[in-house]
């Protein structure tokens, strides 16, 4: 009885360290529809919640009041699979660093990039990977903050349909996308190196 307890311990115990696992980070790249669908194709990531974060306006909402917020994506991962620091190299391959009036078609301060580190080690790897980014340009300014995370609030209620948008709506997704330019200017920045 008591080796079956054991073993029945062990099993929960082992489970329990698995979801334990898994860690969170939030990144702003301009349309949180683009980066949801960006990331989600990133193996060791399991899962992309769009939502606000940045400013101190509680419960901001799309179509009402957001000022001070940047459109972010909160991102679950498994760092045994992906590290943050491979996250941030691809974070940044989907981003103009360059941008400080927001990104692509869309414009405005709710549309700006930025890095959200929730501690130290998060910092020094963030500003390191933005150092490698600056080092490749050395001629333009990098524009895209390191930041303390904040509140993040998903995206709910009524709004819910922008969770997933890409996957829901995809032919009104890959219109927006298009014609937004982003996939052509990510190419012109990256080359190669662009994910889509």
């Amino acid at each position: 009885m008591k080796t079956k307890l054991f073993f029945l311990f062990c099993a929960i115990f082992l489970s329990l360290g698995s979801i334990v696992a898994a860690e969170t980070t939030i990144l702003a790249g301009g349309c949180f529809w683009c980066m949801e669908s960006d990331f989600e194709k990133l193996d060791g990531v399991t899962d992309v919640v769009s939502g606000f974060t940045g400013g101190t306006l509680k419960n901001p909402t799309y179509n009402g009041d957001h000022r001070g917020h940047y459109e972010a994506v909160e991102i679950t991962y498994d760092p045994k699979q992906v590290s943050y620091k491979q996250l941030l190299d691809y974070y940044w391959v989907n981003i103009d660093p360059f941008d400080d009036r927001g990104q692509f078609c869309d414009k405005g301060s709710a549309y700006l990039s930025a890095i959200f580190v929730a501690n130290d080690t998060e910092r020094k790897i963030a500003e390191e990977s933005k150092k490698q980014v600056e080092a490749m340009f050395p001629k333009q300014k990098i524009v895209t903050p390191i930041l303390a995370a904040s509140t993040f609030y998903p995206i709910k209620g009524a709004e819910s349909y922008h969770q997933d948008y890409y996957k829901n709506y995809p032919f009104r997704y890959n219109a927006y996308r298009w014609n937004c330019g982003r996939d052509k200017r990510l190419k012109a920045i990256w080359g190669d190196k662009a994910t889509h």
